[in-house]
């Protein structure tokens, strides 16, 4: 992995992360591909919106279809059909999301299948090793995510158990052929930050990823925890932020100095036809669309905003038409890679402030119909 920095503006920057399997522009936003398809679209349709990277999951993937069945097809790459780089989370997030169906130690998690019951474990040799089976770009280390509730002393006790958890991915990845980025964890506080990043900045990572965030806390609480962490990340890395998604947000943190995203919620909300434009949220499922001739937004390129009308995907949506999902999952992500295109542009000529001000005042003037 090389990562350079191109231009900068504030503390934002501009760069481009080349992996194994290309190379990214970066600020860069990545689909969430978590069984190795983003839902809905294969993948030229997903590069077709500009997207260079995506990510997957190491702890549903070894459930389904497991890494008997991917190693036979050639690695997830090849699994999946996508050219570009792969970013695997490492399972950490779903300590926290299927807590009710796991059990964790200092060793590692055991998990209750979702699918099936069985019993799945996994450890950070476990983890890291899954992921250079599928053959990842960069992989994550294995960490605790807390709930956002949890009160301190969980919070310290997840973070310290994920530093442990990250030496010995660390051991176990050794000189992989892709990268390992780092998880900072410890919830909102700015010490327990702190020290988290003190804990993995002697073990030599690629790069450097903010977790824990975006599990309900307010943005302003998110970004006095940016404020406080991104300085003390180093400059020649990426700033991966994990799990935001809201188009504020990602302006917010390109803003800080982040690097990469990941989020489900663009591909999550086009298949309930919730649209995200430049002046704001369509909701198409409601009536007054029925009769509307007009594009989801004018100037947009996606095939949804260029061949159809806002009536004939609010009739495709209501009917439950499966070209319904594929059109405005299509819409919503070539929003996205537009507004992080923007933005790099904007870094570039040294306007991200008049940008993210345009940005803000788009989207106070309402949704395109009323």
């Amino acid at each position: 992995m090389r990562f350079e920095r191109l231009a900068t503006d504030g503390r934002a920057r501009l760069g481009c992360l080349a992996l194994g399997h290309g190379q990214i522009d970066t600020p860069a936003f990545m689909p969430v591909g978590t069984y190795g398809a983003v839902k809905a679209l294969d993948p030229t349709d997903v590069a077709t919106t500009g997207t260079q990277m995506i990510l997957g999951n190491t702890l549903h993937l070894a459930l389904r279809p497991g890494l008997e069945v991917i190693g036979r097809m050639g690695g997830l790459h090849a699994f999946m059909g996508w050219r570009g780089p792969i970013l695997t989370d490492s399972g950490g997030f779903q300590v926290m999301s299927l807590a009710h169906r796991r059990s964790i130690d200092d060793d590692g998690v055991t998990f209750q299948a979702p699918v099936d019951g069985r019993r799945f474990r996994l450890t950070p040799e476990r983890a890291v090793g899954i992921q250079q089976e599928l053959g990842s770009d960069i992989a994550m280390v294995l960490d605790q995510c807390p709930s956002y509730l949890a009160p301190r002393e969980e919070i310290e006790t997840a973070m310290r158990r994920s530093q442990l958890w990250a030496e010995r991915c660390r051991r176990a990845y050794g000189d992989g052929p892709g990268a390992l980025f780092g998880i900072v964890q410890g919830g909102v506080d700015p010490d327990l930050r702190r020290r988290s990043f003190e804990a993995l900045a002697s073990l030599g990572f690629e790069g450097y990823a903010v977790g824990g965030l975006a599990i309900g806390e307010s943005a302003p609480t998110r970004e006095a925890v940016l404020d406080a962490l991104i300085p003390l990340l180093p400059e020649d890395r990426p700033r991966y932020l994990m799990g935001v998604g809201k188009p504020a947000d990602l302006v917010a943190a390109v803003c800080r100095g982040i690097d990469l995203f990941d989020c489900v919620l663009p591909t999550r909300n086009g298949r309930n036809a919730h649209l995200f434009t430049a002046t704001g949220v369509v909701r198409l499922r409601n009536s007054r669309y029925r009769f509307d001739e007009s594009p989801i937004e004018p100037d947009c390129p996606c095939p949804a905003c260029r061949h159809h009308s806002r009536a004939y995907l609010h009739h495709l949506d209501r009917i439950g038409d499966p070209l319904s999902l594929r059109l405005l999952t299509l819409h919503n992500l070539t929003y996205y890679q537009r507004l992080l295109a923007r933005l790099r542009e904007a870094i570039r000529t040294r306007c991200l402030g008049e940008c993210a001000a345009d940005f803000e005042r788009q989207q106070r003037s309402g949704p395109a119909v009323r």
